[in-house]
């Protein structure tokens, strides 16, 4: 009986994170367990109450009509990108140099009997046949990639100095790390198309940042199955990044919102930063304010509490704004138009315009927090919530793209960054949609054969 909080076993788990038992066992010298709820598997309570605006929307089905052992079988079999996934592992396009797939940590999560999960570690396949028959042969409920080691993980007892050696960078960002600003109705596992817009937010802001700020090209991001996106940088820079370099860039796209009045952004903001609020207020004024989104100027219930939010310097723009937004005119302004208006009596006191009054009287200190608000209130509500964790560690494993999530039965299909804007998460493939698209797939006139995977939506992701 081995515990499950000893780090030397389990090196990249987060040990805050609740597990659902305490010890494992060992079994062909790899590490046997009953799977840790991790944040994307914890089937989180629906809120208890919600907004009169909010509609959230939750799949229909029972999770026994969209996934079970047989359609998972039936997937693996006949759709799963084997192919796909050793091309890409491998980095070798030429077949000369096989050590980087066979020396990859993958890991499986096993379900032999119903609510009894089983999570091994350290497996590792010498080629794409092996690692097919693994799959086929245990029909893991969910697959997770870990690092590229300096000996086969499968052999990592009898390995001296076992360690990493390359790794791609990754990203996690999970909506129910948004819980506190989601005013839809949604909170914990409940997702809509309302709070899902903060996905997109997050995605056209990181992977900006990542191509211009650090160079990086081969970024791929994949929907989660359920309420997050995760992202695998794949440059060979990326890869051989170490422990303290994946933990700088990710602490470089991290922004802490302090709610103290007197603590914020620095001023001039840093040119990432500027570039960021060039990105998110046009979404924060479409998909936040109004009340089609998340109500922020759509009523007094949400407008007072954020000029509260104003610097004590700005106590006159406040008072103003509540005064006007209340009155006759106040009531034909619409929540851009109210955005507008605030931020140009912010300008005026912060540059000193006499038609505010003690505009004169605001103090260095108090201008700059004046100049910052409307920035760190665009970023409270839209900057991408980074699961830092995931990125720091080379060893870190994350969900494998093309598995399918048990509660959704939906694939963890590519997301086109070009197009995040019109990526549906429940117009995502179910395991049922799929089957029963192959099945009633009609093979063209000309009679050309085709792969299961291009009978259906798959060919369209892929």
């Amino acid at each position: 009986i081995i515990s499950r909080s000893d780090p030397d076993l389990c090196p990249s788990f987060d040990h805050s994170t609740t597990m659902t038992a305490e010890t494992a066992t060992v079994q062909d010298e790899n590490i046997v367990a009953e799977n840790p709820q991790t944040e994307d598997d914890v089937d989180m309570e629906a809120a208890a109450s919600s907004s009169s605006s909010a509609v959230p929307v939750t799949p229909a089905k029972s999770q026994e009509d969209v996934f079970s052992p047989e359609l998972l079988r039936m997937y693996y079999s006949r759709l799963f990108p084997f192919d796909f996934m050793h091309q890409w592992l491998a980095y070798d396009p030429l077949g000369k140099n096989p050590q980087v797939f066979s020396r990859r940590e993958i890991s499986f999560t096993l379900e032999p009997v119903p609510d009894e999960e089983i999570y091994i570690r350290y497996q590792s396949f010498s080629s794409e046949q092996e690692f097919k028959d693994a799959i086929m042969k245990k029909q893991p409920k969910k697959i997770d990639i870990g690092a590229v080691f300096n000996h086969p993980p499968k052999d990592k007892n009898a390995a001296q100095n076992f360690s990493t050696v390359q790794r791609e960078l990754v990203f996690d960002i999970d909506l129910t790390d948004y819980d506190e600003i989601r005013n839809c109705g949604c909170s914990g596992a409940q997702i809509c198309h309302k709070c899902w817009k903060f996905m997109n937010m997050a995605v056209k802001v990181m992977d900006e940042g990542l191509r211009e700020d650090f160079g990086f090209e081969q970024i791929a991001w994949f929907y989660s199955g359920r309420r997050g996106v995760h992202a695998w940088v794949s440059d060979e820079s990326a890869r051989m990044l170490s422990n303290e370099a994946r933990s700088a860039v990710a602490n470089y796209f991290e922004v802490s919102m302090s709610k103290k009045k007197s603590e914020g952004l620095s001023v001039p903001l840093h040119p990432m930063l500027s570039r960021a609020f060039e990105i998110l207020e046009p979404m924060f004024i479409e998909d936040v304010l109004p009340e089609s989104g998340h109500g922020l100027l759509a009523s007094a219930e949400q407008w007072e509490p954020l000029l509260e939010s104003l610097p004590d310097a700005a106590f006159m723009v406040r008072d103003r704004m509540l005064k006007n937004w209340s009155g006759v005119e106040g009531a034909h302004l619409s929540p851009a138009e109210k955005w507008d208006e605030l931020k140009q009596h912010l300008n005026a006191v912060y540059r000193q315009n006499t038609a505010v009054k003690r505009a004169k009287n605001v103090g260095t200190s108090d201008k700059e927090r004046i100049e910052a608000w409307p920035a760190e209130t665009v970023f409270r509500y839209t900057y991408p919530r980074l699961d830092i964790n995931v990125s720091k560690m080379q060893n870190h494993l994350l969900k494998s793209p093309f598995c399918v999530h048990p509660k959704t039965g939906r694939v963890c299909v590519p997301i086109q960054v070009a197009k995040v804007e019109d990526f549906d998460p429940f117009e995502v493939p179910t395991l049922p949609q799929l089957m029963r698209e192959i099945d009633e797939y009609q093979e063209t006139e000309e009679g050309r054969a085709r792969k299961d995977w291009q009978k259906n939506k798959s060919e369209r992701i892929l």
